[in-house]
């Protein structure tokens, strides 16, 4: 996600701070999913929309993980609007189209080796 800057430290709950999501009940997950969805579309209208992300990559693909892992453990708990739904945002108009000469193809995650 890093656009090779980062107006904010790190926000969120540190790995330390969360629950571990073997620990959580349907009622907490759900409470979870649906905080977890609200500050990844956060986090993508500044990243995507905005070009200011907050917070670094890292911190963000831990986000997704975390929801991608509750979602996992409780699929009957997918909400409508999760992250793991969607990819991106709708583009920005004021951002132009570019020509590639070797084409974009998949892009990693911080997570991914």
């Amino acid at each position: 996600m890093s656009k090779g800057k980062t107006k904010k430290k790190d926000q969120g709950l540190s790995p330390g701070e969360a629950k571990p999501v073997a620990a959580l009940d349907e009622a907490e997950a759900a409470l979870e999913l649906k905080r977890l969805a609200a500050e990844i579309a956060h986090h993508d209208e500044l990243y995507y929309r905005k070009d200011e992300p907050e917070i670094s990559d890292a911190a963000y693909d831990g986000l997704r993980a975390r929801n991608d892992a509750i979602e996992a453990r409780f699929p009957h708990l997918v909400r409508d609007d999760s992250p793991s739904l969607r990819v991106g945002a709708a583009p920005v108009e004021a951002f132009g189209k570019v020509v590639h000469r070797v084409p974009m193809l998949s892009l990693n995650n911080v997570f991914d080796e």
